[in-house]
């Protein structure tokens, strides 16, 4: 296989997952994504004497660079720097683990087993790239189906990860029948075999998934919310109109769907434009105004976006993103929150713990906590945010608890759980998805939400700023969607839901399992090259 065919089968790979990706993306192209890549490996392998174990690199480097930069170069529409470093780093970590996987198949002599290192490490990424602080989970494979939640009803027992799983599976089969016809070492019963596997794998969990869909039924449980986007310009407006101009225009929106039935008002990510100390709340003019307008209504209860900030007392101890003023000795932390103002103006309060790398985090900050000051500014507060260590939802009563969820934490499966398992029976989901413009950042970010109301079975009401807001329900349906960069209010009864699925109780054990095939197959790799070092110096 000449270099140039190398070349075009890894970008062939980069365009078919592409081409798969959401929001308009076909979906069964991520099953043959990884095929054209893997022919090349296969071919690298074939030829390892000519070839360098590194030599794979350079074309999963360039399949991945493809696939991350046309689906996620709208980035840029916040930060040209955060976009550049968010595609060069995730092609970086997927072509690493592509590589390791290319290694254990060289040391282990094309074993098909060494295959099972590619599912190993690969699902051991995504897993890890879960929980670090270079988190980025928007290209986890399993993310893929979020467009098409009736294929996909089974992730209440696997949660993405099975869709990850599936694909990989899907790609391996396809490859062995591509490859073995090509060299002729497979007999007509055995194609036929294989192929009616592959189609088989396909084809019934999407048919297990529809049946599920369509027998689900919602336990009744109706919330009446009515769901504010105020249409506000993260760039032009938000942070310089005065505070009171935005909640005049979210107040009038909310006012004009309300009505005493009304149980909830949801407003979108920093949608108070006052930084409020925490232990001052009466003091907010914006708070004093959410409190008389919840009077006119018997039951009515705010979830809003808002900045806060806490004073530490003398000797309290420092977090490790504490604050120091400028002009006393004192220190102070910064949080993107969300706050529940309920109808007998009492308040709770949820800080945002999944924070985006190098916007509201600098990721590890024992070590950069001195480049804090040149993180990236979109016009809220610069540095490092603090967080919360629990998932709390917000109490209504006894049966009744909402789980806040802000802006990037929808993406995350397992850190959604927690709020679940904690007792919520309902997710809020507030967003500000206005600065990446009109591309596919705020669908794909929208459709993630779907995923989650599968994994946890919960419904949705979601307010995003400039984004897209809507209520979710448990099947995963999309309702009442709204324009984008359009102000809107949309009412709707959603039903809670007390009961846990499967993926909620155990999470992402996909992913521990993951964890463990690559640490065998790891120990593998090594023992196969020390015993195949062994034998080529005896050879000599």
């Amino acid at each position: 296989m000449k270099r140039i065919t190398k070349i075009l089968l890894a970008i062939l790979s980069g365009l078919l997952m592409t081409f798969g990706w959401p929001e308009h993306g076909f979906p069964l192209l991520l099953f043959v994504g990884l095929v054209p890549l893997l022919l090349v490996e296969h071919e690298q392998w074939k030829n390892r004497k000519e070839n360098s174990w590194f030599g794979i690199f350079g074309y999963a480097y360039l399949a991945f660079l493809v696939w991350n930069a046309l689906t996620t170069y709208w980035i840029y529409g916040s930060t040209l720097v955060g976009a550049i470093a968010a595609i060069v780093l995730n092609t970086l970590f997927m072509s690493i683990v592509f590589t390791a996987f290319h290694v254990t198949h060289r040391n282990m002599t094309g074993g098909k087993g060494s295959y099972l290192a590619l599912i190993g490490y690969w699902m051991s990424f995504e897993y890890l790239h879960l929980r670090w602080d270079l988190n980025w989970p928007w290209l986890n494979l399993g993310h893929g189906f979020a467009a098409y939640n009736q294929w996909i009803q089974w992730y209440e027992y696997t949660g993405v990860f099975g869709g990850t799983l599936w694909i990989l599976l899907v790609n391996f089969l396809i490859f062995f029948i591509l490859r073995d016809v090509a060299e002729k070492s497979i007999s007509k019963r055995l194609l036929w075999f294989r192929s009616a596997l592959t189609i088989f794998l396909v084809a019934v969990p999407i048919v297990v998934s529809l049946i599920m869909y369509r027998n689900y039924v919602e336990k009744p449980s109706p919330v009446d919310i009515v769901v504010v986007q105020p249409n506000v310009d993260p760039y032009n407006e938000q942070y310089e109109l005065g505070p009171s101009v935005i909640l005049d225009r979210m107040l009038t929106l909310a006012r004009s769907k309300a009505d005493s039935n009304t149980q909830f008002i949801v407003c979108p990510e920093s949608a108070l434009q006052e930084y409020v100390w925490e232990d001052r709340f009466e003091q907010s003019q914006s708070l004093r105004s959410l409190r008389q307008f919840n009077r006119q209504y018997r039951q009515l209860a705010f979830v809003t976006g808002i900045s806060t900030r806490k004073l530490f007392e003398d000797g309290e101890p420092l977090s490790l993103t504490a604050r120091k003023f400028k002009d006393a000795d004192k220190y102070y932390d910064s949080y993107n929150t969300a706050l529940f103002v309920n109808h007998d103006s009492t308040y709770q309060k949820y800080h945002k713990s999944r924070l985006t790398p190098g916007v509201e985090k600098m990721p590890y900050p024992k070590l950069f906590k001195f480049l804090e000051n040149y993180a990236i500014d979109l016009g809220g507060t610069v540095g490092s945010l603090g967080t919360d260590n629990e998932r709390k939802p917000f109490i209504v009563n006894d049966s009744l608890r909402i789980a806040p969820c802000i802006c990037y934490e929808s993406a995350y499966g397992e850190f959604m759980n927690g709020f679940v398992r904690n007792g919520a029976n309902l997710i809020f989901v507030i967003t500000n998805d206005g600065w990446w413009g009109n591309t596919p950042g705020h669908r794909q970010h929208l459709l993630f939400s779907s995923i989650r109301a599968i994994e946890t079975r919960r419904s949705i009401a979601r307010s995003a700023n400039t984004g897209i807001s809507c209520f979710i329900n448990q099947r995963g349906d999309i309702q009442q969607r709204t324009g984008y960069w359009t102000p809107a209010a949309i009412r709707q009864q959603i039903n809670a839901n007390d009961k846990l699925t499967f993926y909620v109780r155990y999470g992402d054990y996909l992913g521990r399992i993951g964890l463990l095939v690559a640490g065998l197959m790891a120990l593998l790799t090594v023992s196969f090259g020390i015993r195949n070092r062994s034998a080529m110096l005896k050879g000599h």
